[in-house]
């Protein structure tokens, strides 16, 4: 009994372990093991590790943050920072905000805003998102490096921002899954399974164990940026319920990167505040 007991414990972790190896491939470049597919039934309960996809997407980040700032300046430091986090992601979630830019920017009904994000095209309201959104991004994590980094622990502190950031505006990503709708039909893409997906309870808590976990990094009153985000994340939902009835996977990218960079921003407010 005991070693039937011991197989199926090895069998379930070996499950979750493909689960999360199927999102590390499909949010971001890196290399996973052979065995790793697109097979909807991994698919579909794979958005419970997407906080912790963003804790490595942040490590990487952190350790080019890391180098540049000791070997240059703070300002190629955050520019290696965001370089990295898009190489590693294969600019997954910029992609899909350029998309929303152009979409929701140029359509003026739901079958012009679903045509649009279909399109692999650039258009100006994209270009203009992204420039918008990594500048955001450049200036705010040059002010957060002035104000920690002369500090003691700040490189610490820098660190937890990082992933807090990262894992948190991925969940931000899971909860606009559980409380609104996919659009588009089944057959048209493969992210569908995934995206379409809500998590049981038992998995919505394993999500919300990655995000919430680089909170206790900090002191707990960081945990007000939870407010902020959630905010702009259920704003965004609604605005996508008006226009085209749910969300699509870029407007799930679209959301990551704008409650990331409101994370930098509340943290920010928080720390000359406080």
């Amino acid at each position: 009994m005991w070693e039937t007991k011991h197989q199926r414990v090895f069998v379930d972790m070996k499950k979750e372990l493909r689960i999360f190896f199927t999102a590390l491939m499909f949010l971001t470049r890196l290399p996973v093991p052979r065995f790793t597919d697109h097979s909807p039934e991994y698919l579909e309960k794979a958005s419970k590790y997407f906080p912790l996809i963003g804790w490595v997407v942040a490590a990487i980040s952190t350790a080019a943050f890391v180098l540049f700032y000791k070997l240059a300046t703070i300002e190629l430091a955050c520019l290696a920072s965001i370089t990295a986090g898009i190489l590693t992601t294969g600019a997954f979630h910029e992609d899909g905000f350029a998309d929303v830019c152009d979409a929701f920017g140029g359509g003026w009904s739901k079958e012009q805003i679903l045509d649009i994000m279909k399109d692999s095209r650039l258009g100006t309201f994209g270009v203009v998102g992204l420039l918008l959104i990594l500048t955001a991004k450049f200036l705010l994590l040059k002010e957060c490096g002035n104000m920690l980094l002369g500090q003691e622990q700040g490189v610490y502190v820098f660190t937890a921002t990082l992933i807090i950031a990262h894992a948190y505006s991925r969940f931000m990503a899971v909860v606009a899954i559980q409380i609104s709708g996919y659009v588009f039909e089944q057959a048209k893409t493969k992210s569908k399974p995934m995206a379409a997906s809500r998590l049981n309870l038992t998995q919505f808590a394993t999500a919300a164990t990655f995000a919430l976990l680089p909170f206790f990094f900090l002191p707990m009153v960081t945990l007000v940026v939870i407010v902020p985000m959630l905010l702009a994340m259920f704003l965004m939902v609604r605005y996508f319920n008006k226009w085209i009835g749910g969300y699509t996977g870029d407007c799930l990218g679209s959301i990551q990167q704008v409650t990331e960079v409101v994370c930098y921003l509340s943290l920010l407010v928080l720390w000359r505040f406080t």
